[in-house]
């Protein structure tokens, strides 16, 4: 697509196109576009001739790789605050996906990393492919899964969720599907056949789902199913270093590479990443989760790991980050509790909830 446009619209019948228009960043998520696809589900919401909406990534390399993470690297070395803009808008753009009221189609095709979880994953039907590698893949570069997807994590079967939250690993079309993160493969193939159909006069829901169910197959095996037993075992431990010792202790090879790699992530983000997930499951709506989310996020902008994690892994690409507490026994759980305090003076909360409704948790089993 040579439109220089971020976001493309485009309808045929009565669905409405949505195209990520940024291939050459791997449709990386500015806050233009965040406001650009809010408004045109905003119409779309109040326009009886759109029946569906359909949101696709341009190129062939992936939905959507996140959010434009250098951006936020240089905000938060410049103790900027148009992050904070950015996620709260963000965070309302996720909420409305999942309430959206018609048909949303997320084609998850190719990369689908932080970010493009939230604008695909909280949709009604999810399409993944052969080439789907869908993650969150935040503690790495010293952040904590966001978008809801903490809520999405807490979902999954058994303690899947806690591994690829902590880890960060990305799934394929199978595991996706098993983990709740998608609804149907279709081979990427028959990606642009889907996509005229799907412009074809619909009408009802039902004939919608129908369309995508007529293009679905069987998706290539996965791995994490035959994993489940010591997955399960392991990461239902109540803090990260329960969880270390349980996979050094299965004698599963997978297990111990597993542990080697959360050795490599923010000491501070894994155990943030594990109290956020546990709370995340004792809250009963996205809304709720979004908004422990955004202070979550705030105190992670703010934190040294999230500068230096990005320039270890983004930008130098050293792959030698200088965690600050560099191990696990160093983090308190007074500074786990920190990040989801209520925010102070001069923050403002993101407000999507009500009220917050979550059952007591102990924070000494928290992280």
């Amino acid at each position: 697509m040579n439109d220089d446009r971020p976001v493309l619209l485009e309808t045929r019948g009565t669905c409405l196109h949505l195209t990520l228009n940024r291939p050459r960043a791997l449709n990386a998520l500015s806050h233009t576009m965040v406001r650009l696809l809010d408004e045109a589900l905003s119409r779309a919401e109040q326009d009886e001739s759109i029946g569906s909406v359909l949101l696709s990534g341009a190129g062939d390399r992936g939905l959507c790789a996140g959010g434009d993470i250098r951006a936020l690297h240089d905000d938060a070395r410049a103790s900027g605050r148009a992050s904070l803009e950015f996620w709260r808008d963000e965070y309302r753009l996720n909420a409305r996906i999942a309430r959206f009221p018609k048909p949303y189609v997320a084609l998850m095709d190719g990369i689908v990393m932080g970010g493009g979880v939230g604008v695909s994953a909280h949709s009604c039907i999810r399409v993944v492919t052969e080439r789907s590698r869908v993650a969150m893949p935040e503690t790495a570069i010293g952040f904590v899964p966001d978008v809801g997807g903490t809520r999405l994590l807490a979902a999954a079967p058994g303690e899947l969720g806690t591994h690829l939250a902590l880890t960060g690993r990305s799934v394929g079309a199978a595991d996706a599907v098993l983990c709740g993160l998608a609804d149907h493969h279709v081979p990427a193939r028959l990606l642009p056949a889907l996509i005229e159909a799907l412009g074809e006069p619909a009408g009802q829901d039902a004939s919608v789902a129908g369309i995508v169910q007529r293009f679905a197959t069987e998706p290539p095996a996965g791995e994490l199913a035959a994993q489940r037993d010591w997955i399960d075992n392991c990461y239902a431990a109540d803090s990260v270093e329960g969880i270390l010792l349980q996979l050094r202790e299965s004698g599963v090879p997978a297990a111990e590479a597993a542990a080697d790699e959360l050795l490599t992530k923010s000491p501070i983000a894994l155990k943030v990443t594990l109290a956020a997930v546990r709370r995340a499951a004792r809250l009963d709506s996205l809304e709720a989760v979004l908004d422990q989310e955004f202070r979550v996020s705030s105190r992670a902008f703010e934190h040294p790991d999230f500068v230096e994690g990005v320039r270890a892994r983004i930008i130098d690409k050293d792959n030698e980050p200088q965690w600050k507490p560099g191990s696990l026994a160093e983090v308190d759980d007074q500074e786990v509790a920190r990040f989801f305090a209520p925010l102070g003076p001069g923050e403002q909360e993101l407000g999507l909830a009500p009220e917050p409704t979550q059952t007591p948790v102990d924070e000494g089993q928290a992280g």
